[in-house]
């Protein structure tokens, strides 16, 4: 034999064996099942995110602000005062509009400016959700008249969301489990795992608050629930002949 061909030779009888080994590691495509699992947790939220507008309306720019600032500013010290902290306090909007009138015939005149309209909406993280009903209220008797939206979350999610991913892949074992019944095979190790998504709750609640006018009782009635947060996970397990 010639000897210039040894080395390639050598290569190859180790490379057969190895190639062998990683076809039991990882077995072809099409002797793997594929399921994707999903598993949900649900916790009573212990957060608020509610979103205050204070609008003015004044003859001038000048004038709108300042009833504007006013009233904003009593709102934040109220809120402060309630046990907000500054960093749950965000200001999300500021708008300076002018009021138009338009013409009522055909003269072709110009639309005038009648007056000025300034909003100041605020976003405000309630941490202590028994508190939120009576904030709403205050803030209202205090020169709030407009809102967004609310919003039930938590500030921490981990040991829901854990409990989520394992109910995920418990559930992706045993829909794996049937089908490897059903196709009369056993059911090899898990060889690849990975989260294909998260999903929040469906929050916020939709509720345009225009105009609000203060309130009667002594407190806005606000019912939190919970909220649900779901989990899917895609596993790969192989297939054992029987």
């Amino acid at each position: 034999m010639n000897r210039r061909y040894l080395p390639l030779l050598l290569a190859a009888a180790l490379f057969i064996p190895s190639l062998a080994a990683a076809q039991q590691l990882h077995p072809p495509h099409h002797n793997r099942i594929l399921v994707v699992g999903e598993g949900e947790a649900s916790v009573a939220p212990d957060m608020a995110i509610v979103s205050l507008a204070v609008m003015r309306e004044a003859e001038t720019a000048r004038q709108a602000l300042d009833q504007n600032n006013e009233a904003i500013s009593a709102v934040i010290a109220a809120l402060k005062e309630a046990g907000i902290e500054g960093r749950d306090l965000q200001t999300s909007g500021l708008q300076i509009n002018p009021r138009y009138v338009y013409p009522q015939d055909n003269s072709g005149e110009a639309p005038r400016i009648q007056g000025y309209q300034v909003s100041n909406t605020l976003t405000v993280r309630v941490r202590d959700i028994e508190k939120l009903g009576a904030i709403i209220d205050e803030s209202v008797t205090l020169g709030v008249n407009q809102g967004g939206s609310i919003s039930f979350t938590n500030d921490d999610l981990s040991a829901t969301v854990t409990e989520a991913r394992k109910r995920a892949v418990k559930d992706a074992m045993e829909r794996a489990k049937t089908l490897a019944e059903a196709a009369g095979v056993g059911l090899g190790p898990v060889l690849e795992i990975s989260e294909q998504s998260m999903t929040p709750p469906p929050m916020p609640l939709s509720a345009k608050m225009v105009r609000m006018e203060a309130a009667s009782a002594d407190a806005v009635p606000l019912e939190a629930g919970e909220n649900v947060y779901r989990v899917q996970v895609s596993v790969t397990f192989g297939i054992q002949p029987q």
